[in-house]
């Protein structure tokens, strides 16, 4: 996932002309100059919880000051006074917020968690200074009026045109006194959107289901029950398991453990963990976010949120996804069906004598798959060790693909002990970018993987990219190796996807740079780069056995791959159930009201004909970060859409002698390192030879006629 922020100014990046000593901040705030490490790095070693307050606090102080002296410049308005000074503008905020947003996001604690809810809402009334600002639209508008006389780059005028249609979206037309409703329900939701965050890392931090018999733990392996007894210990309870909440509704041990009513108890921890009428329950705080977003749209002139925040994506309407989606769910829900008769078969044959539930699902549909494709996860992770899976799959990858290599450093301080970076070297053997990587679950990390920039790429600037990925695969007992399932081997080549659209970026403007793009653009590139974990030269370079040495055997292979559209039917249906459900709060009306959350869920899902009694959606609306803290609402359905463009993709790769330099070479120069240069249908027009088809997606995914 390509982590979304509050807008350009939070993303925006230092220039190299601005690392003069900021006077209001005392030097012993490290971010009163810009960092004096590789790539203007912050250096977390001497950045202490208690810099950040007021160093963010100047930093909307000078961006506040800067707005002003722009929109009241008395010179006829110009692109360069206007849209390069905002461009260049915001430099303080930006370094201290990148900075802020990895750690509140991987490795925060009570005070950051404090500190985030009480700055959000001063955020987004900054955005607000900017894109509610008369003075300064009338001069965006007079010159987007005069466009046709100016003699401007491509890349200058597409951020002419992103400037008008974000001033246009954000409601620079509103009168005065709609414009302060605006600015009151930005504020609000980003206030309640912070806290959502927070309320849902705490939920699922108390969630945590904690075991007393290791009897109730039969079916997992004794690598899981060493992490798990570690887990209570930590938490006070030696001689107890503490299982752990991941931010989806299945929980990866529910695949393992034999005892049902652990698994049920397991399942329900989940589903529960934000609903509980406690200090975490967020039912509350989801209907008030979605009552703004209706009223919010409303004010533009749009029926409903999804309609207004849709203008700018590739699919542009709600229709367009529904009518995507009525391509989908028939194939996909039937064949879950099928799959729940498969897997009911078996427990009527095991003389179960139970109904199949959701927490039976992956423990039985592993039996399933053992019993179809002889497959056994068990036998599979020896193969995928986490450093080999990272320096002799990815990284390899990388390099076979586009000639890039890395070295690890150990110069760069880090904010936690777990991660790493590594030197990015282009095909000359240039150092270009940093690459910072944090891969295992912390209780104060957020759920879920997740890309974003520490600084940004901008020639503008005179900045490169240094870019991180976020995961949260299970950290192996002291002195053992860390394994990885192969669903975490393709979340490794996802996030490393993002990182590559940021590392190609090649803009001038930071506000079209890398990853700044359209949701359901953003995903293409992540989803594309998962293709390479399973090339047959890529997989024998680093599915090594841990012990041996040995390359994984094509025996072994043949499996993954014949097991490759398995539960597929399943999978699918979870995650568009869950992005139906997010399409269904977002295309609520000002004048809709909802009183019950868990009863719109369901009604939702059933519109939807998405309610299978088995198939809970991925996220239930209660823990669903993307869409209520992570910048995805009305945007969750680019998961399946861009699956629709990778596939697509991939297709001419395979039509083109698959993995190679030149292959590589030619998805960067048109893709990867393009970013919100080029409308995105030309974009993707240009390197595939026709419009974005459906065909492949369905092939590969075993739903096709």
């Amino acid at each position: 996932m390509k982590q979304f922020v509050l807008s350009f100014l939070v993303m925006s990046i230092i220039s190299s002309s601005a690392f003069a000593q900021n006077k209001a901040l005392p030097l012993s705030n490290p971010f009163s100059t810009a960092s004096k490490l590789p790539y203007q790095v912050p250096d977390f070693s001497k950045i202490k919880d208690s810099d950040y307050q007021p160093a963010l606090e100047e930093g909307i102080k000078q961006q506040l000051k800067e707005i002003g002296q722009i929109a009241s410049n008395p010179a006829a308005p110009t692109f360069a006074n206007t849209l390069v000074a905002l461009e260049k503008s915001g430099q303080l905020l930006a370094r201290v917020n990148n900075a802020f947003n990895l750690v509140t996001g991987a490795n925060t604690n009570p005070v950051l968690q404090q500190l985030q809810e009480d700055i959000a809402p001063k955020l987004t009334a900054l955005q607000d200074a900017i894109y509610l600002n008369t003075k300064l639209y009338k001069r965006v508008q007079a010159i987007y009026a005069s466009k046709a006389k100016l003699n401007l780059d491509a890349e200058s005028k597409k951020l002419l045109e992103y400037y008008n249609q974000q001033f246009l979206l954000a409601g620079a037309k509103l009168s005065d006194a709609d414009k302060e409703k605006m600015k009151k329900l930005n504020e609000e939701e980003a206030s309640l959107s912070a806290k959502f965050s927070n309320q849902l890392l705490a939920g699922a931090k108390a969630g945590a289901l904690l075991v007393s018999d290791s009897n109730d733990l039969k079916g997992l392996s004794q690598t899981d029950l060493k992490v798990y007894a570690e887990n209570a210990k930590a938490k006070g309870q030696p001689g107890k398991w503490l299982l752990p909440l991941k931010n989806t509704t299945q929980q990866p041990a529910l695949q393992s453990i034999s005892i049902r009513t652990t698994r049920q108890k397991l399942f329900e921890a989940s589903l529960s963990r934000n609903e509980k009428s406690d200090s975490n329950d967020t039912r509350s705080i989801i209907i008030r976010i979605a009552a703004i977003r209706a009223q919010k749209a409303q004010l533009v002139g749009f029926p409903s949120y999804a309609a207004w925040k849709l203008q700018d994506q590739m699919a542009q309407t709600p229709e367009a996804v529904d009518q995507f989606f009525a391509k989908l769910v028939p194939a996909v829900t039937a064949k879950a069906k099928q799959e729940a008769t498969d897997i009911q078969q078996l427990i009527n044959g095991q003389m179960g004598g139970f109904t199949l539930q959701p927490y039976d699902w992956d423990f039985y549909s592993e039996q399933v798959r053992k019993a179809k494709y002889n497959l056994d996860e068990s036998e599979i992770k020896p193969y995928f060790q986490l450093e080999k899976v990272l320096e002799k799959g990815v990284f390899y990858a990388a390099n076979q693909l586009y000639g890039l290599t890395f070295k690890e450093r150990h110069d760069i301080p880090v904010y936690q002990a777990d991660v790493k970076v590594f030197d990015v070297m282009d095909e000359n053997g240039k150092p270009f970018a940093l690459f910072y990587c944090d891969y295992f679950k912390r209780d104060n990390k957020n759920g879920g993987a997740w890309m974003s920039n520490l600084v940004g790429q901008s020639t503008l600037l005179g900045t490169k990219p240094v870019i991180y990925n976020i995961c949260n695969f299970s950290k192996p007992a002291p002195g053992q190796p860390a394994f990885i399932s192969f669903d975490d081997v393709n979340t490794m080549f996802h996030e490393f996807g993002h990182a590559l659209h940021g590392l190609f970026a090649s803009q001038q403007y930071p506000s079209l740079s890398g990853t700044s793009v359209a949701r359901d653009y953003v995903e293409f590139p992540s989803q594309f780069n998962e293709h390479w974990a399973l090339d047959p030269k890529v997989l024998k370079n680093y599915a090594l056995h841990y012990q041996t040495g040995q390359p994984i055997p094509q025996s072994l292979i043949d499996k993954i791959k014949k097991a490759g559209t398995f539960n597929n039917g399943y999978i699918l249906t979870e995650a568009i159930a869950a992005a139906c459900l997010d399409m269904q709060w977002h295309k609520l009306t000002a004048t809709t009201v909802v009183t019950d959350a868990s009863e719109f869920e369901k009604t939702a899902l059933h519109t939807t004909g998405l309610d299978l009694p088995q198939v809970p959606p991925r996220y239930r609306s209660t823990y669903f970060l993307h869409i209520w803290a992570n910048g995805y609402a009305a945007g969750y359905y680019a998961y399946q859409w861009t699956k629709m463009l990778e596939e697509d993709a991939f297709s001419w790769f395979q039509e083109h002698d698959g993995l190679s330099r030149a292959n590589g070479q030619r998805f960067r120069n048109m893709i990867l390192s393009r970013g919100n240069t080029e409308d995105y249908n030309t974009m993707f027009k240009n390197f595939r030879g026709h419009a974005p088809d459906i065909k492949a997606m369905q092939k590969e995914l075993g739903i096709g006629n």
